[in-house]
């Protein structure tokens, strides 16, 4: 027993050196990328909070695209370039990177949609982007574009959703923070970066970003990975799903895009029968 107890407290010692080491690791390459972390967009101060729009496009363009990212999207300016460079010639496109997300500052806060969406019309009118919009939502973002739709129809010409969810979706689905919380420590204390592999996100290789931009993507989903924001966010989703009336139904026009439905935490039929269903 006493050699059990020596194996296993060396085991928990070489555990504790190595994620020392590799905290250290993280907060000096930290310093070292912070000269790279720089946003392209407009830096605005929502409730005490730095947020993050990105533009570009002619203002005076026949429609004005909002793209909201999905859940745990690490740089969603990034992730959407690839889509909103195609549509800039044409229309005003906007990407509003949630608290927490991207560029804009990582705050421990409620995440109620009305907050949410509290955030995103603050940041637009803070940023000069005028509506109405047509929103573009990924994936969780769509809760939050359903209600926006519901409870300011004026600032919504159209919805194009891209993978979204509906109320539906959350009603019986069991969701779980606990791998969040565990890459939060990893990426906490740098442990992440172990694996390169993982910061190579989708945008970086199927895309049409630069190679400067891909070391951008690398850099930030070291600093915006399932960060605190996100966690919150997670755990109230299905609250704030509910809470959409009519099931999410709006009046304005929809356009959803469907995807094979390969999607975490549900099975194929089941994703695309609620979205066929809502339709």
């Amino acid at each position: 027993m006493k050699n059990l107890g020596f194996v296993i407290l060396t085991i928990l010692v070489i555990m504790m050196v190595v994620i020392l080491l590799s905290f250290i690791n993280h907060r000096i390459r930290l310093a070292k990328e912070a000269d790279l972390f720089i946003a392209p967009g407009q830096i605005v101060k929502v409730n005490g909070h730095d947020m993050h729009v990105y533009a570009e496009g002619d203002a005076d363009a026949a429609a004005t695209l909002i793209f909201m990212s999905g859940a745990g999207t690490s740089s969603p300016y990034l992730d959407f370039k690839s889509l909103y460079s195609l549509l800039s010639d044409k229309y005003r496109v906007a990407v509003v990177e949630k608290i927490g997300y991207g560029f804009s500052e990582v705050a421990d806060i409620d995440r109620d949609v009305d907050s949410m969406l509290s955030d995103t019309r603050q940041a637009l009118a803070l940023a000069g982007i005028e509506g109405p919009y047509v929103l573009c939502p990924h994936s969780m973002s769509g809760i939050e574009a359903l209600y926006w739709a519901q409870k300011y129809p004026d600032e919504v010409e159209t919805l194009i959703g891209l993978d979204i969810t509906v109320p539906a979706s959350y009603e019986n689905t069991k969701l779980t923070t606990a791998m969040t919380k565990l890459a939060k420590f990893a990426t906490d204390t740098g442990l992440i970066r172990w694996i390169p592999s993982l910061a190579e996100r989708d945008a970086a290789e199927q895309g049409n970003l630069t190679e400067a931009e891909k070391e951008l993507s690398r850099i930030i989903f070291y600093r915006r990975t399932a960060t605190q924001t996100m966690i919150n966010e997670a755990e109230q989703i299905k609250d704030n799903a509910a809470s959409l009336p009519d099931q999410g139904i709006i009046d304005q026009p929809c356009l959803l895009f469907l995807s094979s439905g390969e999607v975490p935490g549900w099975d194929e039929d089941t994703w695309r029968a609620n979205l066929y269903d809502y339709a």
